[in-house]
């Protein structure tokens, strides 16, 4: 038996020994490691078959869930995700995202056009599992579901919306998109909405709301009495803070880092992660360059290069929603070449700035198991919005961030909390609160 068994055994009796064994930052430290790279790899392919692994944060093009041309039944050259990438990779479910991006007119007409927009990528996913692939992959709308799915062999197919602009001023539209199998909601993207202030209010200091709006605060309500998920990864600090505060539910942040080891807006700091304990919640850490690795210059140097490339394809500056909707106007043999050289710069190397590794992003659940616990912690790739670290760069690379930690000694029944248990958890226990 190893010291760390043993220790476990001696816990009911010895108050320090229980923190160890139930703590896996330190079981991570002194727990037994594989011998060698043959056996890390013998026992993460063991696990990896095992747990249920949960990505919080995949987006998507409606025009792959076609049935007249490639979808995502298929092998799609430029995706990070399509059903073949998670089928070889291991990876058992993924959020699939209804994104609309946020428009600076805070209007009647402008929540109109994010509304379609959002609907539009409904039925794209809804197509996906009910038409074109219904053998394959199921969309859950409970946790049950998700471990009913799983046991089928199915990929499990979840609804996350991101940015809560396409509800507009209508409340009801909040149940309408649950009722549409949205299980995760952010009240804002990049930029203010009508119901949170952004993080990007950090760039030149000038809010909105100074965190909710009036009209937020009700959202969350809405969601709580739903039993839809509180995403914070997109909202101000303070947004996130009062969010906490109202919640009767414990939150997400469905695509976070963790401040303390890059200092992105987009990531949590230390008050955000403990308030992220206190509420039950958890953070769903992303393999995003660059929220796992900071640096000004090289990001500066990436977007102009983004820059050069979409006016070379007559792509005019606007925000995401109206850039991915002109390079989804390109024909196929242009969009196709177009998302090549995008790739290409997205994992550029900068010789005195190599780009992010799994190793670099199991920082960061290293860093936020030891300041909050296993059990707030979990992953989420942004694949196909951006996300992407050297050596999980598809889907079908799932199995290497197992691997990764079972070399830091993580041990199954961990790598099952942080694969998706803890994110399964939580989604009970919102649904808990709904019913009562």
């Amino acid at each position: 038996m190893s010291a760390f068994a043993r220790r476990c055994l001696l816990a009911p009796a010895l108050p320090l020994a229980a923190v160890l064994c139930l703590t896996p930052s330190l079981s991570a430290q002194s727990g037994p490691k594989p011998r060698d790279e043959a056996a890390v790899l013998a026992a993460a392919k063991a696990i990896h078959a095992k747990v249920l692994s949960i990505d919080t944060h995949v987006d998507i093009a409606p025009s792959n869930f076609t049935a007249t041309g490639p979808n995502y039944t298929q092998r799609l050259p430029r995706t990070q995700v399509d059903l073949v990438k998670m089928e070889e990779g291991g990876l058992v479910g993924a959020f699939l995202i209804v994104y609309v991006g946020q428009d600076t007119a805070l209007n009647a007409a402008g929540y109109a056009r994010a509304n379609a927009q959002a609907i539009e990528k409904f039925e794209a996913i809804h197509r996906l599992t009910e038409t074109l692939a219904p053998s394959r992959a199921e969309i859950a709308y409970t946790a049950a579901d998700a471990r009913r799915i799983h046991q089928s062999g199915k990929r499990v197919i979840f609804i996350g919306i991101e940015n809560g602009f396409p509800i507009g001023s209508d409340l009801s539209n909040v149940q309408k998109f649950y009722e549409r199998g949205g299980r995760y909601l952010s009240l804002a993207h990049n930029g203010h909405s009508q119901l949170s202030d952004s993080n990007t209010g950090e760039r030149d200091g000038v809010w909105l709301h100074n965190g909710l709006s009036p009209l937020g605060r009700q959202v969350i309500a809405e969601m709580n009495r739903l039993g839809m998920m509180i995403d914070v990864s997109h909202p101000s600090k303070q947004s996130m803070l009062q969010t906490v505060a109202l919640s009767t539910a414990p939150i997400i942040a469905s695509h976070s880092g963790a401040r303390a080891l890059c200092g992105h807006s987009r990531n949590m700091d230390d008050e955000q992660l403990d308030a992220l304990k206190k509420n039950g919640g958890v953070i769903q850490l992303v393999a995003f360059n660059s929220y796992v690795k900071c640096n000004p210059t090289r990001d500066a140097e990436r977007a102009a290069a983004i820059d050069a490339l979409r006016k070379e394809y007559g792509i005019a500056a606007g925000n995401r929603a109206e850039v991915q909707r002109a390079i989804d106007a390109l024909p196929n043999d242009r969009r196709n070449a177009y998302l090549a050289k995008q790739e290409d710069i997205t994992a550029r190397r900068y010789p005195a700035d190599p780009a992010a590794t799994v190793k670099d992003f199991a920082d960061h659940i290293d860093y936020v198991v030891k300041r909050i616990g296993i059990d707030h912690v979990g992953i989420s790739s942004d694949f196909d919005g951006g996300g992407g670290v050297d050596g999980w760069r598809t889907a079908s690379e799932s199995l290497n961030v197992t691997a990764e930690l079972v070399r830091r000694g993580y041990t199954e029944q961990e790598i099952a909390k942080i694969w998706g248990g803890n994110l399964l958890r939580v989604m009970e226990r919102v649904e808990k609160v709904a019913g009562k």
